[in-house]
């Protein structure tokens, strides 16, 4: 399993696992396929979202885990 880090691009989790994208659609990232979405990290899309990155994470994290 791959472990989702704050640094790591949205498009590389997405391709990682589709069924991510609830989750940044959870908090207001709808523009998963826009150009942002190929180069941003999780962590920059949260600060410009006012989203907690370590709340996000974590939920990516325990979704890859199957928990």
């Amino acid at each position: 399993m791959t472990t989702v880090t704050k640094d790591m691009i949205i498009a590389d989790v997405l391709a990682l696992d589709p069924g991510t994208a609830e989750f940044f659609l959870e908090i207001g990232m709808h523009c998963l396929g826009c150009p942002s979405a190929s180069g941003e990290s999780i962590e920059d899309a949260c600060a410009i979202h006012g989203a907690d990155v370590e709340q996000l994470i974590q939920k990516i994290n325990n979704y890859l885990a199957g928990n």
